[in-house]
């Protein structure tokens, strides 16, 4: 029995952070789930598995700021989702690190008429695009 409740603990607490990103998505203008999809590079499908309380897919802390930035967290639900997170992620992260404020960029590409080559050139651009900044926040 006590298996089964320490089993449930990380999921019920994955599921607490995921609440509080499913009600700020929820509370901001229809598009959303798409705009984070674009700026993370990744399908729509992606946000739902992250968002998604009833999912226990864990959303990877490396995609924390895009979240934070383009979904315009507000101070308070930011340090309510952090506090979250970190019961479900003990050590996983510190509270600052990785969390430098963010902006969101649209660009023009392409729509090479193929689900795998346009998915392909939205990795290729989310991963020069964070080689970039890592290279940049190395220098300060």
């Amino acid at each position: 029995m006590a298996d089964k409740a320490s089993q449930s603990g990380p999921e019920e607490a994955i599921r607490g952070y995921k609440t509080i990103l499913s009600k700020v998505i929820d509370q901001r203008p229809s598009g959303m789930r798409q705009r984070l999809a674009d700026a993370l590079g990744k399908h729509r499908s992606f946000v739902t598995q992250i968002s998604s309380p009833a999912y226990s897919t864990p959303i990877p802390s490396k995609h924390l700021p895009a979240i934070f930035s383009v979904c315009h967290f507000s101070p308070a639900e930011r340090d309510h989702f952090l506090e979250a997170y970190h019961r479900a992620h003990p050590g996983k992260m510190s509270l600052a690190a990785g969390m430098r404020k963010t902006r969101h960029v649209s660009l023009i590409v392409p729509d090479f008429g193929d689900d795998k080559q346009n998915a392909a050139l939205d990795r290729a651009v989310n991963d020069f695009i964070q080689k970039i900044t890592s290279i940049a926040g190395k220098g300060s």
